[in-house]
């Protein structure tokens, strides 16, 4: 999934879902007018920060939580935002810092979105072992998070464990049947295990709920072309990268988990000569398209 659409999201949902409201939360009963206005301007600011986040300004979202956490640095929301915002920006370990901040704040409630955050930021980290760890144990207090599950599912996947994977990723699917990426990544685990009959079942689900995904779509054409069906997997795989050019990269595609199997068939099917010619004429992706993901 798009990583700023995913960050937004839960930056949106952590501040609109955490008790009591966002501008009220922390500020006990007696205090000083001074720290007030202060505490009050962090919690505006911060707000802009997700504002500016939406619109792809992380620069300037990550200077307005840094001013966040300076004039409200006793509210756990303005560090949360702060490290998710350093994780937008691929500043995991400061990342890390700020979400590990905000949790030795944070009350009991609102600890699962952070450790939810900080399993992403040590995913993003290549600590597979710390995200399943942190993942998990948010996951005991709100055991029925589909993107929680997904990422969790995304660590097993990671360390090659494939069943832990799988169900990791069921159990989002059983939270929301259109949870597309969890039923794509299912695909990915049972193409890793030889299994491309119930890879393809599971990537055709995945575009029939999303019919405009291209990575179902490009896994589909793989997998086709290995089993001989030459002329309409390169049929499947121009429109795939028709639709988004930067996957054709190999290392796009590792980045999304295509496993060793795959990337291998995906690259024979790259080498076929009308697609090298077809490859060879695709535009670049556009600014706005990379910066989405």
């Amino acid at each position: 999934m798009p990583k700023l659409r995913l960050i937004i999201s839960l930056l949106i949902f952590f501040v609109a879902g955490s008790p009591p409201a966002f501008s009220q939360a922390l500020l006990p009963y007696a205090i000083e007018p001074e720290l007030e206005q202060m505490e009050q301007a962090g919690i505006e600011i911060a707000e802009d920060a997700i504002q500016l986040a939406r619109f792809r300004r992380t620069d300037a979202a990550l200077g307005r939580a840094k001013l966040a956490v300076q004039l409200a640095p006793h509210l756990y929301q303005t560090w949360f935002i702060l490290g998710s915002l350093y994780l937008q920006d691929d500043q995991v370990q400061l990342g890390i810092e700020a979400l590990n901040q905000s949790l030795s704040i944070a009350p009991a409630d609102a600890h699962a979105n952070i450790k939810f955050s900080l399993g992403s930021a040590y995913f993003q980290n290549q600590d597979y072992k710390s995200a399943i760890a942190q993942i998990e144990a948010g996951l005991q207090m709100k055991p029925d998070i589909s993107p929680a599950l997904f990422d969790l599912g995304n660590s097993y996947l990671k360390l090659a464990q494939y069943p832990q994977a799988i169900a990791a990723y069921e159990k989002a699917v059983s939270q929301d049947k259109d949870f597309w990426p969890a039923i794509n990544n299912i695909g990915l685990v049972k193409y890793e295990q030889g299994d491309k009959e119930a890879a393809l079942k599971d990537w055709r689900t995945a575009l029939k709920i999303d019919p405009k995904q291209p990575e179902p779509q490009l896994a589909i054409a793989v997998a086709i072309y290995s089993q001989g069906k030459t002329e309409e997997g390169i049929k499947l795989a121009q429109a795939a990268l028709t639709s988004d050019s930067r996957y054709v990269s190999l290392e796009f595609l590792g980045e999304n988990l295509w496993g060793k199997r795959l990337l291998q068939d995906t690259e024979k099917m790259f080498n076929n000569p009308k697609m090298k010619d077809f490859i060879a004429r695709l535009p670049q992706p556009t600014p706005e398209v990379e910066e989405e993901n």
